[in-house]
């Protein structure tokens, strides 16, 4: 006898909020046999983003996307998402047993209450990707992880959704969600501005393409660092060479003074790390930590 395994129910999908992360989701979902049936978006690149990314799916004000939806996605920035879910519960919106997912690092569960009251079954999902707004980002949901919360009693069908978007679920508790997302924003967000800080200044230095001269330097750094982790270390602050450090603050303030801060910063950050893990010997710390330390009237 053949047992045919039944299908997971096919849902219909709204989005309230077509950005980057929303038009990528929803696509995803869409890739994985649910139906997008209704979007909202407010400025221009929302609206070409859902042409392009979710053809043939109608734009409509959120109360109207709800009411088409048995599976909602919130994908508007952190601190607008409170305000949207309590303004959507409290106009009956939010219908019993409708899904209400929301995308954001920062927030569990916590946030939809107001649906939560008014009978909706709140997941949060957040994929830890950075997103341009265009085709890839759906390409890149593969193996992408996603932080999860959910009540215990969502959490499989919260995990569920992640796959069938082709990412991979990594639960995380309620309390640690603001923890989880600081760290991501570390590590990505701030990535970004140290590498077009280093740009910049090879641009000054004469180099015509630093992106060139970057990438197989950053590429075997974060390679070695996931690997690694502060073994990984290396260069003049986790090596003590004070004198090189000074030179390097020397010729930021003449040519970069705006790079002079989080240079310092990033620095003794490093040399926190080298000196615990006994890198940075104590006896060259005294000077770096000096030369960190230098006002530049020296």
């Amino acid at each position: 006898m053949v047992v045919v395994e039944e299908k997971p129910a096919r849902l219909a999908v709204g989005v309230v909020g077509v950005g980057r992360v929303g038009a990528a989701l929803a696509a995803a979902l869409g890739l994985a046999g649910h139906h997008v049936v209704a979007a909202s978006g407010v400025s221009e690149t929302s609206r070409r983003r859902a042409e392009n990314l979710l053809p043939g799916v109608p734009l409509m004000d959120p109360a109207g996307v709800l009411a088409r939806s048995d599976l909602v996605l919130l994908t508007v920035p952190d601190d607008a998402l409170p305000a949207l879910v309590k303004g959507l519960a409290e106009t009956g919106a939010v219908r019993p047993g409708q899904l209400v997912v929301h995308t954001s690092g920062r927030y569990g569960t916590a946030v939809l209450d107001p649906a939560l009251r008014a009978g909706g079954l709140p997941l949060a999902l957040h994929p830890a990707m950075t997103f341009t707004g265009t085709a890839v980002d759906v390409q890149r949901l593969v193996g992408c992880p996603f932080g999860v919360t959910a009540p215990d009693a969502l959490r499989m069908a919260a995990e569920a959704l992640v796959i069938e978007m082709s990412g991979e679920p990594e639960w995380i508790e309620e309390s640690a969600r603001p923890l989880y997302h600081a760290a991501l924003a570390i590590g990505a967000n701030h990535l970004v501005t140290l590498v077009a800080q280093s740009m910049d200044l090879l641009r000054e230095a004469g180099v015509a393409e630093p992106g060139r001269m970057l990438g197989p330097l950053l590429g075997a750094a974060l390679d070695n660092a996931l690997r690694s982790g502060d073994a990984a270390l290396t260069g003049p602050v986790a090596r003590g060479d004070a004198s090189t450090v000074s030179a390097h603050l020397r010729e930021l303030r003449l040519h970069a003074p705006e790079a002079v801060a989080s240079y310092v910063a990033m620095a003794r950050a490093t040399a926190d790390r080298a000196l615990a893990n006994g890198m940075l010997k104590a006896e060259y710390a005294e000077a770096l930590l000096g030369a960190l330390a230098d006002d530049g009237t020296r």
